[in-house]
């Protein structure tokens, strides 16, 4: 993992950062550019976020940048982590469409 800081370009693109107080004064003022969606279900709220920072932690592979986490509910805590905004979209739906459906979403999302 050469660089693990991540600033979203003007379109919205993940773009690396190598200088780290530019990174932490892009960060400090970047809400809510990195919220990528945010759906309520009853009591539960399912939240996808550009997490600014490369996490995948071994370097196999692209950056994983997104996560989605389910808030509230007998799934609190679940999350999953995404490589693109794409992946990260698509998966906040399946999630979502699961807990609709009173599905595990574990069961519906790679």
């Amino acid at each position: 993992m050469n660089n693990y800081k991540y600033v979203l370009d003007e379109s919205g693109r993940p773009v690396p950062e190598p200088d780290t107080m530019r990174w932490g004064e892009w960060y400090e003022q970047s809400w809510p550019a990195r919220r990528v969606a945010r759906t309520e279900v009853g009591d539960v709220h399912v939240s996808t976020v550009f997490l600014a920072m490369d996490h995948n932690w071994f370097g196999d592979g692209p950056p994983i940048l997104y996560e989605t986490m389910v808030f509230g509910g007998d799934r609190d805590g679940y999350q999953w982590r995404h490589h693109t905004r794409e992946q990260a979209i698509a998966a906040h739906d399946q999630i979502v469409a699961a807990l609709r459906a009173g599905q595990d979403p574990n069961e519906s999302v790679p």
